[in-house]
């Protein structure tokens, strides 16, 4: 039950760094200035948008057998450390369009739409899959999120200038190809070729 919690906080966290909702909470940092109304947002939205993403990767478990599982786990591994390895970008002009609504409906509103389809939506569906209790992988994914954008939104700017962003995607990026060598082993087991 435990590994249903810790392993999805630990993979969303690696996935988030330098992610565009990180991005996003660096934004709304500096525009806002009110940290604790945008973290609420950012719980609210995450739990929300990782809810669905978890009760989606549960479904999809019913599908497959558990070697499959584990060899789309190790893939999605790889995918998302190639994928943290590209920047991403924020499109600034919507969220100047939601900026009149506060900081925490504007986080919310802001950070559930940019979660649709990310990389850290898609891990939460495949750790759904892989993790029999749903509730605690949205905890874990949710944990995840908190603990690379709480800090992101508490020292604002200064964070931004001060972290080597590229160091921090390589190292992310580096801590998802030891997953999937994790995953892949695993898979390798259930599969009866290990």
């Amino acid at each position: 039950m435990l590994e249903s919690l810790f392993v999805p906080t630990l993979i969303v966290a690696l996935a988030e760094i330098g992610d565009k909702t990180q991005l996003l909470a660096l934004l709304l940092a500096a525009r806002f200035r009110r940290p604790w109304p945008i973290i609420g947002g950012i719980v609210v939205a995450t739990l929300a948008n990782h809810f669905v993403a978890a009760a989606a990767g549960n479904w999809v478990a019913s599908l497959f057998s558990p070697a499959t599982l584990s060899w789309m786990l190790t893939a999605s591994f790889v995918a998302v450390a190639l994928w943290t390895l590209i920047p991403d970008q924020l499109d600034d002009d919507e969220n100047t369009r939601l900026k009149r609504y506060g900081p925490f409906l504007t986080t919310l509103v802001a950070f559930f739409i940019a979660e649709m389809g990310d990389k850290t939506q898609v891990a939460t569906v495949v750790l759904a899959a892989q993790y029999p209790h749903l509730l605690w992988v949205v905890i874990g994914t949710t944990l995840g999120m908190l603990i690379a954008n709480v800090p992101v939104v508490l020292a604002g700017n200064f964070a931004a200038e001060r972290l080597p962003l590229t160091l921090i995607r390589r190292l992310a990026a580096s801590a998802f190809a030891a997953l999937a060598l994790y995953a892949g082993y695993q898979a390798l087991k259930l599969s009866g070729l290990a």
